[in-house]
């Protein structure tokens, strides 16, 4: 399969540099034994990451299964530590509490909220029993995972995304209690942690589509496979790129009325504060090549890698985002209970710069389009960020039945409930 190669040959290259830099510093090390001289001391770079890393696994650590699953009823009090900004007629208040890392989302017909973690982790599932919009039990119902960041819903079963493998657990709202053994889907994908960690969905062709970020901050990554947004059947059959050139994606969605895919890419880091932006990219067809590593934001060309291209060959973002906003979850409004205006509208969750010198995101973006075209970039809400420190950083967003808007927060460890009444 020539896909599978492709991974194996970007991790032969990935290794075979890693190499010559261990073949450099120890040819270093007997010069300077030889001569006597003192080894000279090698500043250690900054993390080349858009989130904080967890450490890169050497190996997928076996899953806890924790009978009985442990649950907690959160208090009555809604209300959030502190003020969001919200357009006039909007509410947000606490839909779960005590939810570690809350990352991803998905929601079963039947009412059930599975959500993952990144360096947690652990897997939930939150059940709202009484159907008064404020979650009753928050279930751990797996610990020790390996970067569960991703959870998809289809049939009965939950999918749930590691670093190198898709899980499937069968029938899962029956076994709450007692998680079963997951069917492997598949374990085809890379074990680098740098961007490791998979935002997961299936589409409206009923294909799982699973990203595979860049390894690093920026690096060539051409033809391995890496930097790409992947698809499959649900058994895990026909895998194959979608589109390639895409640093780390961690939240896409299909537009209703179309049904093309549109996604948000994390920019790389070290060229300032204000380059390059992040992205919003629409993807209407397969094999579109979206610039990574050679053109950020439609209009950088990296000073790197980029002597060589042109950022004309690539496909430009439909809306260029803010820079080092950490882009994360987002979604098509397709609810009722929001005025007119937002239907079909696109929500972003920004988590948030790490080393901008001036924070920015930590916060709720709309994007607005017209004839399937972006064509403004606004804040919806925002408040998790006071004096420069940040008290919570928005992940993902889910369309509840009601038209009402969750999101999740991974440093709160929080699910937020947005609502609308005139």
């Amino acid at each position: 399969m020539p896909f599978m190669v492709n991974f194996f040959r970007g991790d032969l290259m990935l290794r075979h540099r890693a190499l010559q830099i261990l073949i450099m510093s120890l040819a270093g090390l007997l010069l300077n034994a030889c001569t006597g001289s003192a080894p000279a001391s090698t500043p250690t770079p900054p993390p080349a990451a858009t989130e904080a890393l967890p450490p890169t696994p050497t190996s997928a650590p076996a899953a806890t299964e924790i009978p009985p699953p442990t649950a907690t009823t959160p208090a009555d009090d809604r209300s959030l530590p502190f003020e969001i900004s919200l357009p006039p007629g909007f509410k947000i208040e606490i839909y779960a509490r005590d939810v570690p890392n809350a990352r991803s989302m998905a929601l079963s017909p039947n009412g059930t909220l599975f959500v993952g973690t990144r360096t947690e982790g652990n897997l939930y599932a939150i059940r709202d029993l009484d159907q008064d919009y404020l979650a009753d039990e928050v279930i751990i119902l797996r610990q020790g995972m390996n970067s569960p960041n991703g959870v998809a819903f289809r049939e009965g079963a939950l999918y749930v995304s590691e670093i190198n493998r898709i899980l499937r657990y069968d029938d899962i709202e029956a076994h709450l209690a007692k998680l079963p053994q997951p069917v492997i889907v598949t374990n085809a994908f890379p074990n680098q942690g740098t961007h490791g960690w998979k935002f997961i969905r299936f589409g409206p062709d009923d294909k799982l589509y699973v990203p595979v970020g860049a390894p690093c901050n920026v690096c060539d990554i051409e033809n391995t496979g890496f930097g790409s947004i992947t698809r499959m059947n649900p058994d895990g059959s026909d895998l194959e790129l979608f589109a390639v050139g895409i640093r780390n994606s961690v939240g896409f969605d299909w537009q209703p009325e179309t049904g093309e895919l549109w996604f948000t890419d994390n920019g790389r880091d070290q060229l300032g504060d204000d380059l390059p932006p992040d992205e919003l990219n629409h993807a209407p067809e397969l094999g579109m090549h979206f610039g990574f590593p050679y053109c950020h934001g439609g209009a950088v060309p990296d000073p790197e890698l980029g002597q060589d291209r042109s950022c004309e060959e690539f496909r430009r973002p439909a809306m260029p985002l803010g820079p080092h906003v950490a882009a994360l979850g987002m979604r098509f409004y397709t609810g009722s209970m929001f005025p007119d205006e937002y239907r079909s509208q696109i929500f972003i969750a920004e988590h948030g710069s790490w080393n901008r010198s001036t924070p920015i995101g930590y916060r709720l973006m709309l994007v607005r389009l017209e004839n399937n075209e972006a064509i403004s970039y606004e804040v919806f809400a925002e408040g998790w960020l006071r004096g420069g420190q940040a008290w919570g950083r928005p992940v993902d967003l889910q369309v509840m039945p009601d038209g009402s808007l969750l999101v999740s927060d991974d440093f709160g460890g929080a699910i937020y409930r947005i609502t609308y009444q005139e």
